[in-house]
């Protein structure tokens, strides 16, 4: 079964793919229905294509939210059950994937989510109008095939919201709650997908900033040599935070993209509003890593001096605000709204996103310091504008 979007099914990714699997001898169908952005209703329809077709093994030809699909559609086809079993605790059961699933080859066409190298499949619950998900290693692709050919023809603000996907992921996972300090669970079973901080995380998180800062920009207008830097920094990235896990930017993302009224980013498809992912975290970033700093000023101070601060002159109790200003300097570079308003939502909307924050354990369990309600309120307060 080849997973893949409308707009790519014509072209030359998915051609190579089916020439390819021909030439070896093997049968395949394309689906193409893959919602950009998906939910639990079009993760359904394609479990439902994989148990049609009886499928021996998968290949995803696509963006994150392409591979997120195929890793579903593996893997209810390999362990059918209640839709809610798999999908992470408390909206979900939580129940660990039984064994090893068939084999998926991911082929990603967006230098953003790294879904490649993570047993991490996202999607949004359309009856909470809240993002969730799917997360055990069992779900990481076979192989993955990261060719910056297969990325050119990324529009222009799909390159930002993606590459700034992978920003985020770098340095959520470098300032993640240390692994040292994570509870363990109380079966070997139940270990979750995501450690915390920890030294071989570091490594590849700490690269991936300094080649997003490096390449980005060049990479958005369409140079080829950075395009290659920022696909690679999404499979850096996606190692480190695909053990060490994400914090708050990507758990307050969640209800930012679920609860968009009339959005419509240029270059995605228009069939209905949307505010993308890399979108939704990095309009978060800044108001959180200002509040995380003081947890761990010395790695927030890092992460500004990775994306090419000159952070010299700064001490701990401005750790945060350095990083925050980093991360806005890209943002403009880049094109990105002015904050929360730039989508359409105002402080009356708070409530609703601090509510759709509150159930993503997986990554908000994650945050280095300790928040409640009203930290959550305040930081999405502070990321309604930031110039």
């Amino acid at each position: 079964m080849v997973l893949t979007d409308p707009r790519l099914r014509d072209g030359p990714q998915v051609a190579a793919v089916q020439a390819s699997l021909g030439g070896a001898g093997i049968d395949a169908t394309v689906y193409d229905r893959v919602r950009v952005e998906p939910t639990d209703r079009s993760f359904r329809e394609a479990i439902q294509e994989a148990d049609r077709g009886q499928y021996d093994g998968f290949v995803a030809v696509g963006g994150g939210s392409v591979i997120d699909t195929a890793k579903a559609a593996n893997l209810y086809h390999t362990y059918p059950a209640d839709f809610l079993d798999y999908v992470n605790h408390p909206v979900g059961r939580g129940r660990p994937v039984p064994g090893p699933l068939k084999p998926l080859i991911a082929v990603p066409t967006t230098a953003g989510t790294g879904s490649e190298t993570t047993g991490v499949a996202i999607f949004d619950l359309e009856g909470l109008h809240a993002k969730t998900g799917i997360a055990h290693r069992a779900l990481k692709p076979t192989v993955g095939i990261v060719d910056p050919d297969n990325t050119r023809s990324m529009p222009p603000l799909a390159a930002a919201c993606t590459g700034l996907d992978v920003l985020s992921h770098a340095i959520e996972s470098y300032t993640a709650l240390p692994y040292t300090q994570r509870p363990a669970p109380d079966d070997p079973s139940l270990r979750p997908a995501y450690q915390g901080s920890n030294p071989m995380s570091d490594v590849w998180s700490a690269r991936a900033i300094e080649m997003v800062a490096a390449n980005l920009p060049a990479a958005i207008a369409g140079d080829t040599e950075p395009q290659a830097q920022m696909l690679l920094a999404a499979t850096f990235a996606g190692i480190g935070f695909g053990n060490a896990g994400c914090h708050l930017p990507h758990g307050m993302s969640y209800p930012v993209s679920s609860n968009v009224r009339d959005f419509h980013p240029e270059g995605y498809p228009d069939d209905h509003p949307m505010i993308p992912h890399g979108m939704s975290v990095i309009l978060n970033a800044p108001a959180v890593f200002r509040w995380t700093a003081p947890a761990e000023p010395q790695r927030h101070l890092q992460a500004a001096a990775l994306m090419g601060a000159d952070v010299s002159g700064v001490g701990p109790d401005d750790a945060g605000e350095a990083t925050a200003n980093a991360i806005i300097d890209l943002m403009r570079r880049t094109g990105m709204p002015n904050g929360l308003s730039g989508v359409g939502y105002t402080p009356a909307d708070i409530d609703v996103l601090v509510r759709g924050t509150l159930p993503q354990h997986r990554v908000t369990k994650l945050s280095p310091r300790p928040f409640d309600e009203a930290d959550l309120r305040g930081m999405f307060e502070s990321a309604m504008r930031y110039w």
